[in-house]
């Protein structure tokens, strides 16, 4: 039987905004339409992808009248390279709409009862306010459907690009040439990198077949003005790799730590391989108060580091802590929330999947001299046991701080049996926080609720929840 075709949706108007980046329409026939790409208040046309009987999911495929909303985008790379979707509003509306958002999921999704929201914290830099970013080189630049429709019939030749990889594409990079997430040397790392690059005929990373050369670059710039660079290249090639390592240093005399890596694999993932320092230390620093942190080029720190002292220090409000408790760091990392809470605490127990995160949690509690802070690896819902409280102490306050996908559900369970009488829940993902909300109120009620905004111009959202015993 054949499939039914999609037909477009013509000159409709969004009316309001919904979550994750999409805003709504409704049809004539009272289906609800669910939109890519718009804002509320722009008229447009919608290719439709998704058709079901009460709802349907599109793209924005022409803006027909812009809303009245509308800003101009800073960056010529907007509506291309996939990052910055929300350049076109103003900061005021996308903090608006991931504060209803947050709202809007807890009460769908949770359905349990709610404390007033406090409105969402803003990020105090709206640009340049990254500390971390990976740029890709690939042997095939990301034409845009106006480059294709222009050439026609006419075969395009590959062009090498450095940049993001275009969205929804494995093969493809959007080049970057000017961009406004990360502070400098950022832009002038890619600049050295395409120029010296295309000189020397290095080969850029084909990942169709899999050859090629350079592969990607990792670059951190911290706060304290330290700056991390690791190359990513797929085989050792000693005289090209030096000769292009020391033209860095040349060019950008204040690097604190350059690295490199050998990646023959498929995929891009280095939590595997060894990074080795060509110069200078082999990490950086950052602080957050008076705490300072060991960032080592596979090390997980939060991205946005002057918004993440914001969201510590509400998380460390919330867990109320008076210098006599013992606090569970759940899904610690490199142990950023719980060293930040620990002046606090009597006792700070992390816990964390990640081996090497851990060690570099118990190197950044080493360098604080907080001889209270143990940390250990292992699956959070693993190790959760009865047997490890009662070795360890019986939780007073537990901060959870997980991964998109929420808490594990054993891991919920055990909560609900130790009972600790508070609980920070810090989520980045607040459909699947409200979801363990809805599970964990059979013990636990709401009594805060704290969206904070880590990333400007984009859908994605923090939220912090205090729950206590009822």
């Amino acid at each position: 039987m054949a499939r039914k075709k999609r037909q477009p949706v013509y000159n409709i108007k969004i009316d309001a905004y919904a979550a994750e980046g999409k805003s709504v329409a409704h049809l004539d026939d009272g289906k609800v339409l669910f939109v890519e790409n718009a804002v509320p208040g722009d008229i447009v046309d919608v290719k439709v992808t998704k058709d079901k009987k009460s709802w349907a999911e599109g793209k924005a495929s022409k803006l027909i009248t812009p809303s009245p909303d509308r800003v101009t985008p800073f960056c010529q790379h907007f509506g291309v390279c996939g990052g910055c979707k929300w350049q076109m509003l103003p900061y005021e509306l996308q903090l608006k709409y991931k504060h209803q958002q947050v709202e809007d999921q807890l009460k769908r999704i949770g359905q349990v009862e709610l404390p007033a929201i406090d409105y969402i914290s803003g990020s105090p830099l709206q640009q340049y306010y990254r500390n971390k970013l990976e740029f890709t080189f690939c042997t095939h630049r990301y034409r845009t459907f106006e480059e294709l429709a222009e050439a026609g019939d006419a075969k395009l030749e590959p062009e090498p690009a450095l940049g993001f990889h275009a969205p929804g594409l494995f093969d493809k990079v959007v080049p970057i040439e000017t961009c406004y997430l990360q502070a400098e040397p950022t832009n002038l790392l890619l600049k050295v990198l395409r120029e010296y690059s295309e000189k020397h005929n290095l080969p850029y990373y084909d990942y169709r077949s899999h050859t090629g050369w350079l592969r990607n670059v990792v670059l951190r710039v911290a706060t304290t003005g330290e700056i991390l660079v690791n190359l990513v290249i797929h085989h050792e090639d000693k005289a090209a790799r030096i000769a292009l390592l020391d033209h860095l240093l040349t060019e950008i005399p204040n690097i604190t730590s350059l690295n490199y890596t050998i990646n023959p694999k498929v995929n891009d993932s280095i939590h595997d391989l060894d990074v080795i320092c060509y110069a200078g230390q082999s990490y950086i620093k950052e602080t957050l108060e008076e705490f300072t942190y060991k960032i080592s080029p596979k090390s997980f720190f939060q991205t946005n580091s002057y918004q993440a002292e914001t969201l510590y220090k509400i998380t460390r409000d919330f867990a109320g802590l008076t210098g006599n408790e013992t606090l569970y760091d759940l899904y610690c990392g490199t142990g950023s929330i719980g060293i930040f809470c620990s002046k606090g605490a009597k006792r700070v127990i992390g816990i964390e999947v990640i081996e090497q995160a851990i060690e570099d949690a118990k190197e950044n509690a080493r360098m604080n001299g907080l001889e209270h802070c143990q940390f250990y690896a292992g699956d959070v819902s693993d190790i959760c046991t009865d047997e490890f409280f009662e070795s360890h102490g019986r939780p007073d306050v537990i901060i959870t701080d997980p991964p998109r996908a929420g808490m594990h559900e054993k891991l919920v369970k055990q909560l609900l049996k130790i009972r600790a009488p508070r609980v920070v829940y810090v989520s980045c993902n607040p459909a699947t926080q409200a979801r363990d909300l809805q599970l964990l109120d059979e013990a636990y009620r709401i009594v805060k609720l704290q969206p904070v905004d880590m990333f400007p111009h984009t859908h994605h959202i923090e939220n912090v929840a205090l729950l206590e015993l009822k």
